[in-house]
Order: C-alpha cells, then structure tokens, then sequence
C-alpha cells in the first residue's frame, strides 16, 4: 500500500497556498497521508507544545471511527479497545464530549497513541 498526500483543503491550489494562510505558529505543526484506495487508514502527524517526560518515539492517531459521531462512534471505538487489550495495549481513557470521540492508549512499550 502506497499513501499519498491527500488534496489541499477547499478554496486552496496547492499545500503551500494554504501554508502561508495559516498563522505562522500553525504552519508545518501537522501533516496527514492517505491510502488512496481507501482501505488503509489515514496518518496524520502532529507537533504538540506539551514537553514529554519520558520520550515517546511516536504518537499515531488511528482513524477506526471515520464517519461515524456520537454514541455510533464511541462504541466502535470501545469495541477497537477492547480488542486492543488483550493484544497488550493499555487503555489510558476515554475522552467523549457527546458528540466527538478518542481513545489514548498506550502500545507494550509506552509509547502512545489515539484511536479515534
């Protein structure tokens, strides 16, 4: 599977075009890559002000909720967990604010990551 850069937003040409549209603090603080067939998840990197007290080699989200919302999405989250587990990862919480959803959680050796 060959992940691609997905198309710059709406209204946008070009990633560059929308770079300079950003706020410079927000410029290069995230990136994303598809799987242009659809099957494979999306990637989607992050850059975080918050320093790190133990260091984390990388912080994947995992998309296994895409298009769902509300309770729809938290229960295939939970049930993405819940097989998780029992293959050694650690479920740190669960945050839901009614409508939206993520899961942190945390691989055999401590790193951690979102399914979301």
């Amino acid at each position: 599977m060959e992940y691609v850069v997905p198309p710059p937003p709406e209204g946008f040409a070009t990633w560059d075009e929308y770079k300079r549209s950003q706020p410079h603090e927000g410029r290069d603080a995230w990136f994303a890559c598809i799987d242009p067939s659809g099957v494979g998840p999306r990637l989607y990197f992050q850059r975080v002000p918050e320093g790190k007290a133990v260091k984390n080699r990388v912080h994947l989200d995992v998309r296994v909720g895409t298009g769902l919302v509300g309770e729809e999405r938290l229960a295939a989250l939970e049930a993405e967990c819940a097989r998780l587990v029992p293959l050694g990862a650690v479920h740190v919480q669960t945050l839901y604010d009614g409508n939206d959803s993520c899961i942190p959680m945390q691989d055999i050796e401590g790193n951690e990551f979102c399914i979301d």
